[in-house]
């Protein structure tokens, strides 16, 4: 058989049509290259976009808004102390960016304007600290992304 430019130029195409396949196939069956998205229901919290906007609006006309502190026992949440504590409800949540097996949620119950979420429940590293709350029907959105 003679070796020609025809015969070489298939062959590149040959190898690098099998280069191509196994790098496709290798990704999508390997777990370690999961390309899932950040959270399971992206596309409804896309939606609630304008919602939290107007959330954070109000958020920010409070003369001061939530307050988080790092302490021995967890993160404590400081509300605004302008505020009655018995008529604040909603809800944290914690978001691990690197692993959402070890996001959570949690109701608001405070106890003289503060909300300790603890330190067992946390693993050092980046946390997203998502607050939606109410006081007197009017909803506030806090957001803040720390490292404990």
């Amino acid at each position: 058989m003679k070796f020609n430019w025809g015969t070489g130029i298939v062959l590149a195409f040959i190898g690098f049509i099998s280069f191509i396949m196994y790098f496709i196939i290798t990704m999508n069956t390997d777990s370690k290259y999961d390309h899932d998205l950040v959270t399971e229901d992206y596309y409804k919290q896309e939606l609630q976009v304008q919602n939290d906007i107007e959330k954070q609006k109000n958020a920010n006309t409070l003369e001061t808004n939530i307050k988080w502190k790092k302490t021995d026992k967890g993160i404590v949440l400081t509300f605004p102390e302008t505020l009655k504590a018995e008529k604040i409800t909603g809800k944290v949540f914690l978001y691990r960016p690197s692993n959402k097996q070890f996001d959570f949620e949690t109701a608001i119950s405070l106890s003289n304007h503060n909300l300790l979420i603890p330190d067992k429940r946390l693993l050092d590293g980046r946390w997203n600290i998502i607050v939606d709350w109410q006081y007197s029907g009017k909803s506030y959105l806090y957001k803040k992304e720390i490292v404990y």
